[in-house]
C-alpha cells in the first residue's frame, strides 16, 4: 500500500479495495433456500482507512473477496451504545429511546457488573451490565422501545449468542433470552456453570450477578478480562502515547474469542452470534490514532479474525456461515487546532519540543461543565477535581492554557494534590432549578435542563455558539426554532417518551488534520481526564465507519456504492434468518444479497442534500478557544445527508454536520 492519505473516507475506502483488488463485479449465484447462519464480529473503533495488508491482512482478504460497504454509517452521536442499539434493534434513538453512552436519567441506585453502587441521580455511563439491568427495571422493563434482533431471534426458535465488551455485547441480548458472555459475566445462570464444568475460567467478576452465591468459581480461574492501566508519563497522569509494549487489551480480547471458538460454536452452534471486542478504540482512546500501539491493537485484532475463519474451516462452517465485520464507529485523535497546539514529541517522560510531522496532540478536552460555570451558567456533571495538565492544552509557547492547581485539603474527593478543574458532582436534592447537567460523551455532550426553562436553553445555546470550540447544536422540538440550531428530530432523536436531553452539542472537527499520519482531529467532552483518541462528533471521520459481509448470502468481490448505515445491519441478517422487524428505521442492503432478495443497485436513486437552520444566530462576540475575540459574530451549520429512495420507501443517512462562524 503507498503511504498517502486521501481526505475523505469514502474515498480512502474505495482507494484502499481498488489497491486490494475488490471492486470487481458482483455475482450471480443464487443463494441456497436453507437458512444459514450469521456471526457479526464488531471492530471498536475500526476506521476503514485502517484496513491495510501490513495490520489487518485477514480482513483486506475478507473485503476483496466479499462485499465491501464503501460509504456505510455510524449513527449519530458516534458514540458505542449509541450504535449498540442500532445494531440491536435496527432503529435510530428517537424510536428505540435509548441514548449511551453517557445519560442523565435519574433513578433507584444500582450496583455495576463490578459490585461497586451506582448513583443514579448522576450521570451514569452505561457500558455495564448491571446498570443496563437497573435501567431495565426503572423503565417498566424497557430499557429499548422496539424489539431487537435477538429477541426476534430467539422467538423464531434459534439459538444466539453473544460474547465481548461490557455494555454493547450485553445490550444485544439485555433480557438474556441466549446465553451471553461479556468482560464481567456469564449468562444465564445455566451457562455461567456450565462453562466452570468444562473447567473455562470466567471473568473475575461473575459471581458479583447471582447475589446469592449460586455460582463458584474454581479455586485456579484466575482473571482472563484483567486489562493493565497504559502507562503514564512523568506526571503520572498523562497516558505514554509512545508506548510500544502492545495494546493492553489483546489479552482479554484473545480469551473471549477464544471462549467462543473452542466451546460456544462447536458446542452450541449458534444461529446469530455477535463478538464485540474493544480493538482498536480502547487502544485508539489511550494512546491515539496512529500511534504505535494503535498498529498492534489492529494486528491482534486481525489474527482473531483470522482465527475465525480457521475455526469455521474446521467445523465444516465457513460454506454455510455469513460473517459480517462491522465497527460502531470512526475514531480521531483529540486536539484543538494544530496552528494553535502544535503537536509535541515525547522527551524523557515529558512532552517535549514541537514536532509537527511526528508528533503527539496535546489539547482537545474541554470540561463543558467547567467552561459554562466559568461563565455564569450552572452547570454540573457529577464529577470531581480533574487533573489535565497536557490534553488540557500546551500553547505554541509552552504555556499551559489551563495550569494545574495546587487541591486545598478536602476540595477534592478523589485526593488529588492538584487540578485544572474543580469538582462539580450534583448536590441531590439540592441541584438548583436553573442549572444544567452535563452527560459528558466525548465527541458530542449531552446537556439536561430539569426544569426546561427556554430562556435558560437559549443561553446556553448562545454561549455554545460564542465558543470555536463547539459545532452543531440540536435543541429538543419542544423549543422550537432558536436561531442557529437544528431541531433534535431532524437527526432522528426526539423521543416520543421524552427521554432524550435538552440539547445535544457536537464538538468541532478537522477531518483534514494530520496526527501520526492519520487525518481527522476534535475537540473532546470530558468530566475531568481527556483522552487522545475520541468519537462521538459529526466529524465524517466519525460518522463513515466499517462494514464488510462474507459469506453464502453475499455478493463477491463487490463494493457496494450505495450510503448504508448501522441500522441497516439488523434489518439485513434478520432477512437472511428469515426474520422480521417491522419497527426498524433500517433497510435489508438488498444490492449486497445473492438471490431472490437481490435488487440491482442501479435500481436505487441517491440525492444528496444539505441542511441548515432557517436562521443564523448574530450578533454574537465570538472567542477563540485560546481565549480573545475572534472579530466573528454570526454562527449557523450545514447538516449534509444522504436521501436513498426505492420505489416510495425513503431513507435517509447523515454524513456530516460543520459550524460555521463568521
Amino acid at each position: 500500500m503507498p503511504s498517502f492519505r486521501l481526505r475523505h473516507p469514502l474515498a480512502v475506502a474505495c482507494l484502499i479495495l481498488l489497491l486490494l483488488g475488490a471492486c470487481a463485479s458482483t455475482s450471480s449465484e443464487v443463494a441456497s433456500p436453507t437458512r444459514h447462519r450469521v456471526i457479526v464480529f464488531v471492530w471498536d473503533g475500526l476506521r476503514p482507512d485502517s484496513i491495510s495488508e501490513a495490520d489487518t491482512p485477514h480482513l483486506a482478504a475478507l473485503a476483496r473477496r466479499g462485499t465491501f460497504f464503501a460509504d456505510n454509517h455510524a449513527s449519530y452521536p458516534t458514540f458505542t451504545m449509541m450504535n449498540a442499539a442500532a445494531f440491536a434493534s435496527g432503529a435510530y434513538s428517537g424510536k428505540s429511546g435509548f441514548f449511551g453512552n453517557a445519560i442523565y436519567r435519574p433513578g433507584a441506585p444500582a450496583r455495576n457488573g463490578n459490585g461497586e453502587p451506582v448513583d443514579l441521580t448522576e450521570p451514569v455511563f452505561l457500558e455495564d451490565y448491571g446498570i443496563l439491568h437497573q435501567l431495565d427495571a426503572n423503565e417498566d422493563e424497557h430499557l429499548l422501545l422496539v424489539e431487537t434482533l435477538f429477541q426476534a431471534a430467539q422467538q423464531a426458535g434459534l439459538t444466539t449468542a453473544a460474547v465481548g465488551k461490557s455494555g454493547p455485547a450485553f445490550l444485544q441480548d439485555y433480557k438474556t433470552g441466549g446465553i451471553v458472555l461479556d468482560e464481567k459475566g456469564a449468562f444465564p445462570l445455566a451457562f455461567a456453570r456450565e462453562l466452570v464444568a468444562a473447567h473455562i475460567p470466567l471473568p473475575a467478576t461473575a459471581p458479583l450477578a447471582y447475589r446469592h452465591g449460586e455460582l463458584r468459581l474454581a479455586a485456579d480461574n484466575g482473571d482472563p478480562t484483567f486489562r493493565a492501566g497504559a502507562p503514564r508519563l512523568a506526571d503520572g497522569v498523562t497516558v505514554n502515547p509512545d508506548d510500544r509494549h502492545g495494546s493492553p487489551h489483546a489479552a482479554a480480547n484473545r480469551y473471549l474469542m477464544s471462549v467462543f471458538l473452542d466451546y460456544i460454536l462447536p458446542r452450541k452452534r449458534p444461529d446469530l452470534a455477535v463478538v464485540w471486542l474493544r480493538n482498536p478504540d480502547s487502544t485508539e482512546h489511550e494512546v491515539g490514532v496512529g500511534s504505535p500501539n494503535y498498529h498492534a491493537a489492529l494486528k491482534a485484532q486481525d489474527e482473531l479474525l483470522g482465527a475465525l475463519e480457521a475455526r469455521l474451516s474446521e467445523l465444516g462452517l465457513d460454506r454455510s456461515t455469513d460473517v459480517l465485520v462491522v465497527s460502531d464507529h470512526g475514531h480521531s485523535n483529540v486536539s484543538g487546532p494544530l496552528d494553535l497546539f502544535p503537536p509535541r514529541k515525547v522527551e524523557n517522560g515529558k512532552m517535549g519540543e514541537i514536532d509537527p510531522e511526528h508528533g503527539y496532540a496535546v489539547s482537545g478536552a474541554i470540561r463543558l461543565a467547567d467552561a459554562l460555570s466559568r461563565a455564569g451558567i450552572r452547570a454540573y456533571d457529577g464529577g470531581d477535581c480533574g487533573d489535565d495538565p497536557v490534553l488540557s492544552g500546551i500553547l505554541a509557547d509552552g504555556r499551559p492554557l489551563h495550569p494545574e492547581r495546587p487541591a486545598p485539603e478536602g476540595a477534592c474527593g478523589n485526593h488529588l494534590a492538584r487540578y485544572t478543574t474543580p469538582a462539580y458532582r450534583l448536590l441531590h436534592p439540592f441541584l438548583p432549578r436553573e442549572a444544567f447537567v452535563v452527560a459528558s460523551n466525548g465527541g458530542s455532550d449531552y446537556l439536561y435542563q430539569p426544569d426546561h426553562d427556554p430562556d435558560r436553553i437559549r443561553a446556553a445555546v448562545r454561549f455554545l455558539q460564542s465558543h470555536e470550540e463547539y459545532g452543531a447544536i440540536f435543541v429538543d422540538d419542544r423549543y422550537g426554532a432558536i436561531p442557529g440550531t437544528l431541531p433534535l428530530s431532524a437527526v432522528r432523536l426526539e423521543n416520543a417518551e421524552g427521554r432524550h436531553p435538552d440539547i445535544v452539542v457536537g464538538y468541532t472537527f478537522d477531518e483534514h488534520a494530520v496526527i501520526q499520519g492519520m487525518p481527522g482531529i476534535e475537540f473532546e467532552g470530558t468530566s475531568g481526564f481527556g483522552s487522545r483518541g475520541m468519537h462521538g462528533s459529526f466529524s465524517p471521520i466519525d460518522v463513515h465507519n466499517t462494514l464488510i459481509a462474507a459469506g453464502p448470502d453475499f455478493l463477491e468481490h463487490y463494493t457496494d456504492p450505495l450510503p448504508s448505515a448501522n441500522v441497516d445491519v439488523a434489518p439485513t441478517v434478520a432477512h437472511v434468518l428469515g426474520l422480521a422487524l417491522p419497527r426498524a428505521d433500517g433497510r435489508p442492503l438488498a444490492e449486497a444479497l445473492r438471490g431472490a432478495g437481490h435488487v440491482d443497485a442501479s435500481r436505487y436513486q441517491v440525492r444528496a442534500r444539505s441542511v441548515q437552520p432557517a436562521e443564523p444566530a448574530q450578533g454574537l462576540t465570538i472567542v477563540s478557544p485560546v481565549g480573545g475575540e475572534t472579530g466573528k459574530s454570526r454562527y449557523s451549520f450545514e447538516l449534509h445527508e444522504q436521501e436513498l429512495r426505492l420505489g416510495e420507501r425513503v431513507y435517509t443517512y447523515f454524513d456530516w454536520a460543520r459550524a460555521t462562524r463568521q
